[in-house]
Formats: structure tokens, C-alpha cells, sequence
């Protein structure tokens, strides 16, 4: 008698285990979904806010906006004069502060310049030999700037800024590079 006892309570047991188990998976999933739901409401309200100040974006000089871009990543107030410009891959050279130091901006990033370089040469003939940028090191020094490490309007700001300084539009690309050179 003893023994069927011990294996009611033990079966008991691991029934109202097995019970509260099955419970406990239901409300993860439903806080699964709901931190879903709470993900893509905040998104979405971030998308509203962005094209609001989207609208309201006017760069009034360009190489101002580029000096304050890069005076917040130096640290210290600079000055910048832009040397030249590249079409093919489309490039800026411009000097920086009063060491001279030679930079290059881009919408490249290194993958795509590295990928350009590789390409074939029927391919490579298409492009600027005289572009700095086939021919940097592979460890060169270059930083990527975008909405993450910079203001939320970066998105909005740079094809206005990129326009004005080449007079190309800045199709596709969400991300400035800079390389030193």
C-alpha cells in the first residue's frame, strides 16, 4: 500500500510539474510576441520621427558640415579644404587641418574598393588609374561615418552635402567613408 501511495504522490508530482512547465512555455511565447510587437511600434515610431525632421533638413554650406563632422571625430576643431574629386569610383581628396593631412572620402566602403580592385582588367579599364583610391594600402587607416556614430538626420543630410560637394547624387549608400592617406 505504501509503495502505490509513494507512486500517486510521485506521479501527482510530475503531472503538476509537466502542468506548470506547459504554463510557463505559453507565457514566454506570449512575451515573446508581445516584445515583438513593442520592437516593430518603436521602429516604426523612429521611422515617423526621422521623416518629420527628414523634411525639415537644410545644409546651408557643405564644407561647413564636413569640417563639423570631422572636428567631432579629431576631437579638436579643424579646418578642411577639399584637393580634387574622382568620378570612377566617385571620390573626394581633401586636405585636413594644419599638419596637412591627406584624406579621402567615399560612399565605398573597403569591401567595394578591394572588390574593384580584383575585378578584371576589361572591367578596371572603366575606371579613374589615377584615383587614390585603387590604390591605397590595405592597411589604411578609415573610419565610417552614418546615423549610428553621428546625428539621427545623417541619412538625410549627406545626399545633400555629397550633391553639393560632386554634383553627383549619392544613390544607395547610407554611410560616408573616410580614408587617411
Amino acid at each position: 500500500m505504501e509503495i502505490i501511495l509513494a507512486i500517486v504522490v510521485a506521479s501527482a508530482v510530475i503531472f503538476f510539474g509537466a502542468l506548470i512547465s506547459m504554463g510557463n512555455e505559453r507565457q514566454r511565447k506570449a512575451i515573446d510576441g508581445l516584445r515583438e510587437q513593442v520592437t516593430l511600434w518603436a521602429i516604426q515610431d523612429l521611422k515617423i520621427k526621422y521623416e518629420m525632421l527628414a523634411v525639415k533638413v537644410k545644409i546651408e554650406d557643405p564644407v561647413e558640415w564636413l569640417r563639423s563632422l570631422l572636428s567631432n571625430y579629431y576631437g579638436q576643431s579643424q579646418t578642411i579644404r577639399i584637393i580634387e574629386k574622382f568620378e570612377n569610383p566617385i571620390a573626394l581628396v581633401c586636405d585636413v587641418g594644419s599638419n596637412n593631412l591627406k584624406i579621402i572620402l567615399t560612399p565605398c566602403s573597403p569591401a567595394n574598393i578591394r572588390q574593384i580592385a580584383r575585378s578584371k582588367k576589361s572591367r578596371i579599364s572603366e575606371y579613374d588609374f589615377r584615383n587614390p583610391l585603387l590604390s591605397l594600402p590595405r592597411n589604411a587607416i578609415n573610419h565610417e561615418f552614418s546615423a549610428l556614430n553621428n546625428s539621427i538626420t545623417f541619412n538625410a543630410e549627406l545626399p545633400i552635402v555629397w550633391k553639393e560637394l560632386t554634383g553627383n547624387l549619392l544613390i544607395g549608400s547610407d554611410s560616408l567613408w573616410m580614408y587617411e592617406i
